[in-house]
């Protein structure tokens, strides 16, 4: 569903993303992992259109985001870790607007909405404000609406940052449950490393620009002859803090230089 080849992406003298390789199979839940300024979230906006590869080939479905950006875009859905939300709408005004957006039909974009929110477990709250949710409960309706226009893939980033275990847990049973049951692809980050183990078919760690292992968790534990999967991503990633770089300051002056054009 998802096959990045050779995937660089430079600013300037700084390259940010590194010769990437990797696939991601249909229905599979594939986590990208790595420290602040790895170079995941630019590796995310190259997938999703947002920023052009300096070279290196992309397919998402079998198309070429970089030819074919419109016809990627319908293919998946994305949440990032901003809040994205209008909170002056209701939950079922944010879910219609998104359909509306994707060219769902009408009497479909509403069957899609009733379902998506009872399985979110938002229904009842449906025509309540989103300026009167929880951060939880936010996080569960960005989702939902992520899932509207059946796409093929689902990009998570971070999509957890922030939430009380409990909020967690149950936001990751629901996706799990979509799934399985729509085989939609999700392509997640996340920093909490027990998601990942918990949630995730394949991982891979992301370091200074490059993925420096993939496999399941347990194969990533049997490389690196540790015993959980945090201690597998310090090992191949190192204990010392990190910022978000240049990695971030490159990516801000990319979408500088696109809004001056």
């Amino acid at each position: 569903m998802i096959a990045v080849r050779n995937l660089v992406k430079s600013f300037g003298d700084f390259s940010a993303v590194k010769d990437i390789t990797f696939d991601v199979a249909q229905g599979e839940i594939f986590a990208f992992l790595g420290p602040n300024g790895a170079g995941k979230t630019t590796t995310i906006k190259m997938l999703t259109t947002l920023l052009r590869p300096t070279s290196g080939r992309i397919e998402l479905d079998g198309l070429d985001p970089t030819v074919k950006q419109k016809q990627a875009r319908q293919r998946f859905g994305i949440v990032f870790q901003d809040p994205s939300l209008d909170v002056e709408q209701t939950a079922w005004e944010n879910m219609d607007l998104h359909g509306v957006l994707y060219h769902v039909p009408r009497k479909l974009r509403a069957e899609r909405t009733e379902e998506l929110l009872k399985v979110f477990e938002l229904w009842e709250r449906r025509d309540d404000y989103v300026k009167t949710f929880s951060g939880g409960m936010k996080r569960r309706l960005e989702i939902a609406r992520g899932f509207l226009h059946t796409p093929k893939i689902l990009f998570l980033d971070e999509p957890t940052l922030g939430l009380d275990p409990q909020s967690r847990n149950q936001l990751w049973s629901h996706v799990k449950r979509l799934n399985e049951t729509e085989k939609t692809t999700v392509f997640l980050t996340t920093h909490y490393m027990d998601e990942a183990d918990r949630v995730a078919h394949r991982i891979a760690i992301m370091d200074h620009g490059s993925i420096v292992a993939q496999g399941t968790s347990a194969e990533l534990r049997e490389q690196t002859k540790t015993d959980s999967l945090e201690a597998a991503f310090l090992a191949l990633t190192g204990s010392s803090l990190r910022d978000e770089g240049a990695d971030a300051k490159a990516g801000l002056r990319q979408v500088a230089q696109m809004w001056r054009r």
